[in-house]
């Protein structure tokens, strides 16, 4: 812990009326019995109920499908960990000693889950309402700049299936090279294909957004193959 729970509490806008919910909600299994696991069960499902909600007002004629994909876009483990480290909600952690010794507080999943943990708290200490509220709040910028064309499928998915629409194999991605400090890291994946000799090159900070970027490369690729 760098930063004191009443300082994030702070940070984060809010103002608990038992102070015990929250930080109980920063704290990890490694650090305690009493930890953030049933709240983070909590959040996770509040979270998901109000985004969806506010998705289904935001675009009324967006099909189930669309609005499922525009919410998986929006709550997942890499957008909360991206929000968590915004908020620096891992200086405020509570962890086990082995969590500190290897940079829990870095993990996207301890990250992650806190922040769901830091909404089921909020709605046990204040209700739906001024959880609703927080959460929209918390998400506003990435509401704002949401399309329907944020809910396409990802790259890496579009590919795959483009390959099993050809009944061809599937693509390989293999690991170059990882770089940079621990908290910081590289990576950088190269993808190949059996449609085209060449390979595309993507980089990212986790080797899943790696991935992700030379499958989108890929595709670009086969498009001008086939132009």
């Amino acid at each position: 812990m760098i930063i004191k729970p009443e300082v994030l509490c702070k940070k984060l806008g809010l103002a608990f009326n038992d102070p015990q919910l929250f930080i109980m909600a920063l704290t990890h299994r490694s650090a305690s019995f009493n930890n953030n696991e049933r709240l983070e069960f909590l959040g996770d499902s509040i979270l998901g109920f109000v985004i969806a909600q506010k998705l289904y007002d935001t675009f009324p004629d967006a099909s189930e499908g669309a609005l499922s994909r525009l919410r998986a876009s929006l709550v997942n483990e890499a957008t909360l960990a991206e929000l968590a480290r915004k908020h620096q909600v891992g200086d405020a952690l509570v962890l086990g000693s082995g969590e500190l010794k290897s940079g829990g507080f870095r993990r996207d999943s301890i990250l992650s889950d806190a922040l769901e943990a830091i909404m089921g708290a909020l709605f046990k200490d204040q209700g739906i309402a001024a959880c609703q509220q927080w959460i929209e709040h918390l998400f506003a910028e990435k509401l704002q700049t949401l399309s329907l064309n944020n809910g396409q499928k990802d790259p890496k998915t579009q590919l795959q299936e483009l390959m099993q629409a050809k009944k061809i194999e599937l693509p390989d991605y293999q690991l170059i090279t990882m770089s940079g400090p621990s908290h910081e890291q590289t990576f950088k994946v190269k993808c190949t294909v059996s449609l085209i000799e060449d390979a595309s090159i993507g980089t990212g900070i986790s080797r899943k957004k790696a991935e992700q970027s030379a499958a989108e490369l890929m595709l670009e690729l086969l498009n001008k193959d086939s132009q």
